[in-house]
């Protein structure tokens, strides 16, 4: 499809640091400092306190220039998956977000929030899918499909995955699908068509003492092209592929309780920008 006129939106590690010990376990001293030497390091310390709180007024008045930049359609200089202050959607349609700004922003946030509802595990139930596409697709999207999926969840892929054909996990274990967005980018910006692709990683596998398909991790990328349909962002069409993927890290797996506990104890986000 077309994008429609063209129109400029506001754009929308952490290291641990072991230090050594010290070998003889004795607390480090330090010299007596003279009268003289101690008001000289407090006249110092004033100075530096009172330099960054300049620096910091400074601060405030660039921050507030660039909400004002923001609301008045400029671009303000931040990066691509920087906050805005802008505050979450507060309407859902089931549990998925909905009700986005007509922006670029909007557009993104809702981006985010489809690329969670499907990657869920609702998505491996034919009704809970079904509700899924009606609520983040086109409506003259969502049956075809709600047909195409249905070939790509049968029975025998649920199986595959260790659930029985309706997609449901064995008694005493649980089931996990999620969807983690790590960032956002608009690669094509109209005003009534906006084309966003998801980093994203994800989690899928059953956790359970006689699981044969524990719970992994993975990272893709879900591009959707967004149409502004009926008052909110609606999927045109989307597609996915594999990456960008982190080298992977010395993390100790956890065991099956462990897990699943995780999963029922820890919800999940509304992301928005």
């Amino acid at each position: 499809m077309s994008p429609g006129d063209e129109h400029d939106y506001p754009d929308t590690g952490q290291t641990r640091l072991r230090l050594p010990e010290d070998p003889y376990g004795t607390p480090r001293r330090t010299p007596r400092a003279s009268s003289r030497s101690l008001v000289t390091v407090v006249g110092v310390v004033v100075l530096l306190i009172a330099a960054i709180a300049f620096a910091n007024r400074g601060d405030s008045s660039r921050n507030t220039t660039t909400d004002k930049n923001t609301t008045s359609g400029t671009h303000p200089n931040t990066t691509a998956t920087s906050p805005t202050g802008t505050a979450p959607v507060d309407t859902k349609t089931g549990e998925i977000p909905t009700g986005y700004a007509h922006t670029q922003q909007g557009a993104e946030s809702a981006a985010a929030n489809y690329a969670v509802a499907l990657g869920s595990a609702g998505m491996f139930e034919k009704a809970q899918r079904d509700r899924i596409l009606q609520t983040v697709m086109v409506p003259s999207r969502a049956a075809r499909s709600q047909s195409d999926l249905d070939k790509a969840y049968t029975p025998a892929f649920n199986q595959s995955l260790g659930l029985d054909k309706n997609g449901v996990a064995p008694a005493g274990s649980t089931f996990v699908s999620r969807t983690t967005p790590i960032g956002t980018k608009t690669t094509k910006a109209g005003r009534d068509s906006v084309t966003v692709a998801v980093w994203c990683g994800g989690l899928l596998g059953i956790a359970g003492g006689a699981s044969t398909n524990p719970v992994t991790n993975d990272w893709f990328t879900i591009t959707m092209n967004l149409r502004w349909v009926s008052g909110d962002w609606k999927i045109d069409t989307n597609s996915q592929e594999e990456g960008p993927a982190p080298v992977p890290g010395d993390d100790k797996a956890s065991g099956a309780d462990e897990m699943s506990k995780a999963v029922e104890e820890y919800g999940g986000f509304t992301y928005a920008r």
